[in-house]
């Protein structure tokens, strides 16, 4: 059973992210966590105790920044990173956000896209990796 939640358990976010981040898709580990960590909220996904996927919120006025999403690989493609998404904004939502924000990596815009969020501006370079910015009203 996978259960999706809310934790302070920072430790286990942060390891599923350098896990994803850094030894798989080549971030620098020196980035990965950032000064947002301390004041955003977390969402891990577990099954049977065991941490799979991560997500942060931070909320700034009436927009919530969806970021550091990331599913252990043997758990891509089963639909958790939309499951984990859909309980990110259901959490930016119930903390008052109107409005979604995510920086999204150019392969997995279409992702983003069948779950609501709509591409705008000028897509940026995040450590050799094409971005694009996506939002989604709330």
């Amino acid at each position: 059973m996978i259960e999706i939640a809310p934790t302070e358990d920072r430790t286990a976010c942060y390891a599923l992210r350098h896990t994803v981040f850094v030894l798989e898709q080549g971030y620098t580990a020196e980035g990965e966590v950032d000064d947002l960590d301390p004041v955003s909220h977390h969402l891990l996904a577990q099954e049977d105790g065991r941490p799979i996927a991560t997500a942060r919120v931070y909320l700034s006025g009436e927009t919530a920044k969806i970021g550091r999403v990331c599913v252990l690989a043997e758990k891509r493609g089963s639909g958790l990173g939309a499951d984990l998404i859909v309980a990110a904004v259901a959490l930016a939502r119930e903390k008052g956000a109107l409005r979604a924000v995510l920086g999204a990596q150019a392969h997995v815009v279409g992702f983003y896209d069948k779950l609501g969020f709509t591409a705008y501006g000028e897509a940026y370079d995040d450590e050799g990796e094409p971005h694009q910015m996506m939002e989604c009203v709330l």
